[in-house]
């Protein structure tokens, strides 16, 4: 694969294709080393003779030359040992901070599209400046307050987390901004992905065993038992905690049954998709949001906590734990690695590679 097809597929997001072959490889990690500092760094280490002084032709010229890519593997290692030295320094005290945080909310602001939440809920409905200063002084600064205590969480936790990947023997890290890479493992490159065990994958597997909704059954109950609750609150994420919690400091046993019914439902979901991952990678692909969707390699890092499912959150500042399955998983890991799917998104057809790491905590 000459350069100019190699360019060409990675500003078409073609790194699936990329990636299968060794030259497509070579690209994306000398991609990943773009930074002029970077291939300053590469050049002289190797003692290359790089005779163009434009430092925007040097990718071409470091692609076209003959470098090999056990040099390229052990450069891009060297920088970044280099730049994992100060955050080294400050993740002790960093993970100290993150165990301050005792919610995670989004305030109602979408994450990822601020502008538009805050457009369509309170610029286009607001109707006069008193209204919209009260707004602005309560629900307004409290819900940007949660969003960005959430948004900090989010940022921290996953450098933390790539970072546990990346010091891995076995992973070459991407060290410079590529998109959909954070690294490469058994020669492959993989979007890391952290994220729970999704209520929607689960409402649909309770369907799969013809079990009725978690929801519908904790609203029965509710009403049987009196609990109230804010009929007001729509969306499911918000009101399945909600009931649960409250059933679950209710006294009557009925209640207690019905949650312990759902708590064995749940752990047999999961130890059903520890066994075949790539059923959740599949649904996890398809229910991808559409700003983002991608069917690039993924490396998803599944987190729940067995005993509080819905804060399974607080597990993203749990180093130690996610050192522990990661480094293990990783260990063990061949040649071959991960699994291919088939997937359907808006009616189209395509096939992914993945890899999936649970972590447990009960």
């Amino acid at each position: 694969m000459d350069f100019s097809t190699a360019k060409q597929l990675f500003d078409d997001n073609q790194i699936k294709k990329l990636a299968s072959s060794k030259s497509g490889m070579r690209f994306l990690k000398l991609r990943s080393l773009s930074r002029k500092e970077y291939m300053e760094h590469l050049i002289r280490k190797h003692s290359l003779q790089i005779n163009e002084t434009n430092s925007r032709k040097w990718l071409e010229i470091l692609y076209n030359s003959n470098l090999k890519v056990e040099d390229i593997d052990s450069t891009i290692t060297e920088l970044y040992e280099i730049e994992r030295i100060t955050r080294k320094e400050q993740e002790d005290q960093l993970q100290n901070e993150l165990y301050k945080i005792q919610s995670i909310a989004w305030g109602g602001l979408h994450y990822g599209n601020l502008e538009k939440s805050i457009v369509d809920q309170y610029i286009k409905t607001v109707k006069t400046f008193s209204d919209l200063d009260k707004a602005i002084e309560g629900q307004i600064h409290q819900s940007m307050r949660s969003y960005v205590i959430a948004s900090w969480y989010n940022h921290c936790t996953s450098i933390i987390i790539e970072d546990i990947f990346k010091d891995h023997p076995k992973v070459v890290p991407a060290i410079g901004l590529i998109k959909k890479i954070d690294f490469f493992l058994n020669d492959k490159p993989y979007d890391l992905k952290v994220t729970f065990l999704p209520e929607g994958y689960i409402k649909e597997e309770r369907k799969s065993l013809g079990l009725p909704s978690e929801l519908s059954q904790l609203k029965k109950m509710s009403f049987e038992l009196g609990v109230v609750y804010d009929s007001t609150m729509t969306r499911e994420s918000v009101i399945l905690p909600d009931l649960w919690k409250k059933l679950g400091d209710h006294p009557d046993r009925k209640a207690s049954e019905l949650l312990q019914e759902l708590q064995s439902t749940r752990k047999r979901i999961l130890t059903s998709t520890i066994e075949q991952p790539a059923k959740l990678a599949t649904w996890l692909y398809e229910n991808q949001g559409d700003r983002r969707f991608d069917a690039s390699n993924r490396m998803f890092l599944i987190l729940v906590n067995e005993s509080r499912y819905f804060d399974s959150w607080e597990l993203k500042r749990a180093k130690s734990l996610i050192a522990e399955s990661v480094n293990s998983y990783l260990d063990k890991s061949e040649n071959g690695g991960g699994f291919k799917i088939n997937f359907t998104y808006e009616g189209n057809k395509y096939r992914a590679e993945a890899d999936m790491i649970f972590v447990i905590s009960n």
